[in-house]
Protein backbone atom coordinates (compact mmCIF):
# COMPACT_ATOMS: atom_id res chain seq x y z
CA UNK A 1 0.00 0.00 0.00
CA UNK A 2 1.21 3.59 -1.18
CA UNK A 3 1.43 5.12 2.25
CA UNK A 4 3.65 8.08 3.15
CA UNK A 5 5.55 8.04 6.19
CA UNK A 6 3.37 10.40 7.76
CA UNK A 7 0.38 8.69 7.20
CA UNK A 8 1.98 5.31 8.91
CA UNK A 9 0.61 4.11 11.96
CA UNK A 10 2.15 0.98 13.55
CA UNK A 11 0.93 0.97 17.37
CA UNK A 12 -0.67 -2.25 17.70
CA UNK A 13 -3.63 -1.14 20.11
CA UNK A 14 -4.30 1.53 17.56
CA UNK A 15 -4.80 -1.27 14.51
CA UNK A 16 -6.52 -3.54 16.63
CA UNK A 17 -8.87 -1.13 17.60
CA UNK A 18 -9.55 0.16 13.97
CA UNK A 19 -9.68 -3.34 12.84
CA UNK A 20 -12.51 -4.25 15.21
CA UNK A 21 -14.51 -1.27 14.46
CA UNK A 22 -14.46 -2.25 10.85
CA UNK A 23 -14.53 -5.71 10.85
CA UNK A 24 -16.28 -6.11 7.57
CA UNK A 25 -13.20 -7.16 5.79
CA UNK A 26 -12.04 -7.89 1.99
CA UNK A 27 -9.72 -10.75 1.44
CA UNK A 28 -7.51 -10.79 -1.36
CA UNK A 29 -5.77 -13.98 -2.77
CA UNK A 30 -5.62 -16.40 -5.87
CA UNK A 31 -8.33 -17.75 -7.76
CA UNK A 32 -9.01 -21.56 -8.28
CA UNK A 33 -6.88 -23.31 -10.63
CA UNK A 34 -10.10 -24.43 -12.14
CA UNK A 35 -11.90 -21.08 -11.81
CA UNK A 36 -12.22 -19.43 -14.80
CA UNK A 37 -11.46 -16.05 -16.04
CA UNK A 38 -9.21 -13.06 -13.60
CA UNK A 39 -5.93 -14.81 -11.50
CA UNK A 40 -7.37 -13.02 -8.33
CA UNK A 41 -10.45 -13.01 -6.63
CA UNK A 42 -12.21 -11.25 -3.65
CA UNK A 43 -14.43 -12.38 -0.81
CA UNK A 44 -16.29 -9.97 1.64
CA UNK A 45 -16.96 -11.37 4.95
CA UNK A 46 -17.48 -10.36 8.83
CA UNK A 47 -14.28 -10.72 10.75
CA UNK A 48 -13.53 -11.28 14.61
CA UNK A 49 -10.80 -9.74 15.53
CA UNK A 50 -8.60 -11.29 18.91
CA UNK A 51 -5.61 -9.34 20.50
CA UNK A 52 -3.22 -12.68 20.36
CA UNK A 53 0.37 -12.82 18.92
CA UNK A 54 2.91 -10.15 17.56
CA UNK A 55 0.13 -8.38 15.27
CA UNK A 56 -3.22 -9.75 16.18
CA UNK A 57 -5.75 -13.15 14.34
CA UNK A 58 -8.06 -12.78 12.24
CA UNK A 59 -10.83 -15.52 12.65
CA UNK A 60 -14.41 -16.14 10.24
CA UNK A 61 -15.60 -18.29 7.93
CA UNK A 62 -16.82 -18.43 4.25
CA UNK A 63 -19.79 -20.17 3.03
CA UNK A 64 -18.61 -23.62 1.54
CA UNK A 65 -20.09 -22.99 -1.70
CA UNK A 66 -17.68 -19.71 -2.42
CA UNK A 67 -14.84 -22.17 -3.73
CA UNK A 68 -12.53 -18.91 -3.02
CA UNK A 69 -11.58 -21.11 0.78
CA UNK A 70 -9.67 -23.69 -1.10
CA UNK A 71 -7.28 -21.67 -3.24
CA UNK A 72 -6.42 -19.02 -0.17
CA UNK A 73 -5.73 -22.15 2.34
CA UNK A 74 -2.08 -22.43 3.47
CA UNK A 75 -1.20 -19.50 1.46
CA UNK A 76 -0.73 -15.86 2.09
CA UNK A 77 -3.88 -13.50 1.82
CA UNK A 78 -4.45 -9.75 2.28
CA UNK A 79 -6.96 -8.71 4.14
CA UNK A 80 -8.32 -4.73 3.55
CA UNK A 81 -9.81 -3.29 6.54
CA UNK A 82 -11.76 -0.10 5.25
CA UNK A 83 -12.47 2.39 7.46
CA UNK A 84 -13.74 5.98 7.10
CA UNK A 85 -13.13 8.19 4.22
CA UNK A 86 -14.74 11.59 2.73
CA UNK A 87 -13.68 14.31 0.64
CA UNK A 88 -11.53 17.11 2.11
CA UNK A 89 -12.25 20.70 0.11
CA UNK A 90 -9.01 23.04 -0.66
CA UNK A 91 -11.56 25.54 1.52
CA UNK A 92 -9.91 24.42 4.63
CA UNK A 93 -6.53 25.63 3.73
CA UNK A 94 -5.15 29.06 4.19
CA UNK A 95 -2.75 28.53 0.88
CA UNK A 96 -4.74 29.27 -1.52
CA UNK A 97 -2.68 26.94 -4.47
CA UNK A 98 -4.27 23.89 -3.31
CA UNK A 99 -6.47 21.23 -4.40
CA UNK A 100 -8.77 18.64 -3.00
CA UNK A 101 -7.90 15.42 -1.98
CA UNK A 102 -9.50 13.00 0.01
CA UNK A 103 -8.97 11.10 3.93
CA UNK A 104 -9.54 7.93 4.90
CA UNK A 105 -8.15 5.08 7.17
CA UNK A 106 -6.97 1.56 5.86
CA UNK A 107 -5.29 -1.49 7.12
CA UNK A 108 -3.49 -4.21 5.46
CA UNK A 109 -3.17 -7.51 7.21
CA UNK A 110 -1.01 -10.14 5.99
CA UNK A 111 -1.02 -14.03 7.22
CA UNK A 112 -1.19 -17.67 6.35
CA UNK A 113 -4.90 -18.88 6.23
CA UNK A 114 -5.36 -21.59 8.06
CA UNK A 115 -8.81 -23.82 7.77
CA UNK A 116 -10.77 -24.97 10.61
CA UNK A 117 -13.62 -27.87 9.58
CA UNK A 118 -13.98 -28.82 13.01
CA UNK A 119 -17.40 -28.63 13.39
CA UNK A 120 -16.99 -28.20 17.58
CA UNK A 121 -14.25 -25.57 16.41
CA UNK A 122 -16.66 -23.87 13.68
CA UNK A 123 -19.59 -23.60 16.60
CA UNK A 124 -17.01 -21.44 18.58
CA UNK A 125 -16.37 -19.21 15.39
CA UNK A 126 -19.47 -18.24 15.24
CA UNK A 127 -20.27 -17.89 18.44
CA UNK A 128 -17.56 -15.76 18.53
CA UNK A 129 -19.08 -13.72 15.75
CA UNK A 130 -22.55 -13.54 17.43
CA UNK A 131 -21.14 -12.38 20.63
CA UNK A 132 -19.51 -9.63 18.60
CA UNK A 133 -22.61 -8.51 16.75
CA UNK A 134 -25.65 -9.94 19.06
CA UNK A 135 -24.66 -11.56 22.63
CA UNK A 136 -28.65 -12.33 22.90
CA UNK A 137 -28.87 -14.50 19.77
CA UNK A 138 -26.90 -17.19 21.76
CA UNK A 139 -29.72 -18.49 23.23
CA UNK A 140 -31.60 -19.05 20.53
CA UNK A 141 -28.55 -20.43 18.61
CA UNK A 142 -28.08 -22.90 21.31
CA UNK A 143 -31.72 -24.32 21.65
CA UNK A 144 -32.16 -24.75 17.90
CA UNK A 145 -32.63 -29.03 16.78
CA UNK A 146 -28.91 -30.43 17.11
CA UNK A 147 -29.77 -31.35 12.91
CA UNK A 148 -30.24 -28.35 12.25
CA UNK A 149 -27.07 -26.85 13.77
CA UNK A 150 -25.20 -29.68 12.07
CA UNK A 151 -26.29 -28.78 8.98
CA UNK A 152 -25.33 -25.14 9.05
CA UNK A 153 -22.41 -25.83 10.07
CA UNK A 154 -21.54 -28.30 7.82
CA UNK A 155 -22.23 -25.17 5.16
CA UNK A 156 -19.13 -23.11 6.20
CA UNK A 157 -15.73 -23.75 6.26
CA UNK A 158 -13.89 -21.58 9.18
CA UNK A 159 -10.29 -20.07 8.82
CA UNK A 160 -7.80 -18.86 11.09
CA UNK A 161 -5.12 -15.91 9.92
CA UNK A 162 -2.32 -15.28 11.92
CA UNK A 163 -1.17 -11.79 11.19
CA UNK A 164 2.19 -11.69 9.72
CA UNK A 165 2.75 -8.31 8.64
CA UNK A 166 0.41 -5.11 8.82
CA UNK A 167 0.62 -2.02 7.35
CA UNK A 168 -1.56 0.89 8.64
CA UNK A 169 -2.10 3.96 6.57
CA UNK A 170 -4.27 6.86 8.58
CA UNK A 171 -4.63 10.00 5.98
CA UNK A 172 -6.07 12.31 7.98
CA UNK A 173 -4.00 15.42 7.01
CA UNK A 174 -1.05 15.12 8.99
CA UNK A 175 1.34 17.17 6.22
CA UNK A 176 -1.00 20.08 6.44
CA UNK A 177 -0.55 23.16 8.76
CA UNK A 178 -2.13 23.43 12.03
CA UNK A 179 -4.49 26.26 11.27
CA UNK A 180 -5.88 24.01 8.22
CA UNK A 181 -6.07 20.88 10.60
CA UNK A 182 -7.38 22.29 12.92
CA UNK A 183 -10.43 23.73 10.08
CA UNK A 184 -11.02 20.18 8.84
CA UNK A 185 -11.54 18.86 12.17
CA UNK A 186 -13.73 21.51 12.89
CA UNK A 187 -15.50 20.89 10.02
CA UNK A 188 -15.73 17.19 10.08
CA UNK A 189 -17.01 17.24 13.52
CA UNK A 190 -20.50 18.49 12.27
CA UNK A 191 -20.69 16.56 9.41
CA UNK A 192 -21.70 12.85 8.11
CA UNK A 193 -20.90 9.70 10.43
CA UNK A 194 -17.52 8.98 7.99
CA UNK A 195 -16.25 12.68 8.55
CA UNK A 196 -16.90 12.70 12.28
CA UNK A 197 -15.41 9.20 12.64
CA UNK A 198 -12.32 10.79 10.69
CA UNK A 199 -12.59 13.84 13.08
CA UNK A 200 -12.16 11.71 16.55
CA UNK A 201 -9.20 9.97 14.65
CA UNK A 202 -7.77 13.07 14.39
CA UNK A 203 -8.57 14.10 17.86
CA UNK A 204 -7.21 10.46 19.24
CA UNK A 205 -3.77 10.89 17.43
CA UNK A 206 -3.19 14.65 18.02
CA UNK A 207 -3.53 15.73 14.66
Amino acid sequence: MYSPKFNQVSDRGILIEAMREYSFAILFGPRGASEPDAAMAATHLPLVVKDEGEHGVLEGHFARANRHWQSLAGNETLVVFSGPHSYISPSFYVEPLSVPTWNYVAIHAYGTMHLIEDEAAKDALLKGLIARHEPAYAEQWNAMPEGFRRTMLAGIVGFRISIARIEGKFKISQNRRKDERDNIRRAQAEGTADERALAAWMERLGI
